[in-house]
């Protein structure tokens, strides 16, 4: 985990409250790096600078963490994007706070696919000190590249990955998978796919009354509120997440290997069982 480098203990960690090491990491984030996590409520899962003002104070208090660093993702655990300027925005705006800005791109490909950038143009160029790259979600079986554009940052993170229990015994087949995805294009191939599938599947499903889309669709994911009635029956035969039960909101998700047919296939059964 790339933060463990970018901070000391007493330091906080500030993201959106709908980040993934706030709500689906059991706390690991906080137990491995030993900082405070500060969530921001967002509308569409992007921070601002004027959203994260708000966790800017106590700076040399002992009583208050210390913020350190901003963790974006990109694209976001809502499915939206950010462009470069909202980047570029946010990390001048860090940088000038002393605080490093690090990027969760898990969904990486996803995004540079839909903003049709290289890597470099969304990370790299636009300020950001360090990325967790991961292929899991475009295609590839396991693991994370995590790459600093700070070399200061990279100093001591062997160790971090040694004690953090990541450093696998065979950790060539892991890179075996990045060669490849980074190979003509392959990455930008399965992202794009990706994409389009659920470009089709926003579509489709826009079309029913009973079905609003909550989030703008630009990667990989279709936020919907859906009558809570068809629910069960309709996880009984696809994989889904309740998103917000409350609201009941659900989480469509496409993949590399998401097929036009499927797509049909899933709007019929919403259909069938309206």
């Amino acid at each position: 985990r790339p933060q463990k480098a970018m901070t000391n203990s007493f330091n906080s960690i500030i993201c959106a409250e709908t980040a993934h090491i706030n709500v689906d990491e059991c706390g690991a984030p906080e137990k491995f790096t030993g900082s405070k996590l500060l969530s921001v409520e967002t509308p569409d899962g992007k921070l601002t600078p004027q959203l994260i003002k708000k966790h800017l104070h106590g700076f040399g208090f002992e009583h208050h963490s210390q913020p350190k660093v901003i963790s974006i993702t990109q694209s976001t655990e809502m499915g939206t994007v950010y462009t470069p300027a909202e980047i570029k925005e946010l990390t001048d705006f860090a940088h000038k706070q002393g605080l490093l800005v690090h990027m969760d791109g898990a969904r990486l490909s996803n995004a540079a696919a839909y903003l049709n950038l290289s890597f470099q143009q969304i990370t790299a160029d636009v300020g950001i000190d360090a990325v967790s790259f991961g292929c899991t979600k475009n295609g590839g079986m396991f693991g994370e590249a995590i790459i600093f554009f700070r070399p200061e940052l990279a100093a001591n993170f062997k160790y971090y990955r040694k004690q953090g229990m990541q450093l696998a015994s065979k950790m060539r087949f892991i890179s075996a998978q990045y060669t490849e995805l980074l190979k003509d294009g392959l990455w930008h191939q399965l992202a794009s796919h990706s994409n389009q599938m659920a470009q089709k599947l926003a579509k489709e499903v826009a079309q029913i009354p009973q079905i609003k889309i909550t989030q703008k669709v630009e990667a990989n994911g279709v936020f919907a509120i859906i009558p809570p009635r068809i629910i069960p029956q309709l996880q009984a035969e696809y994989f889904f997440y309740m998103w917000d039960e409350h609201n009941n909101e659900v989480r469509w998700m496409t993949s590399f290997d998401t097929q036009p047919e499927d797509i049909d296939n899933f709007v019929a059964k919403i259909k069938e069982l309206l």
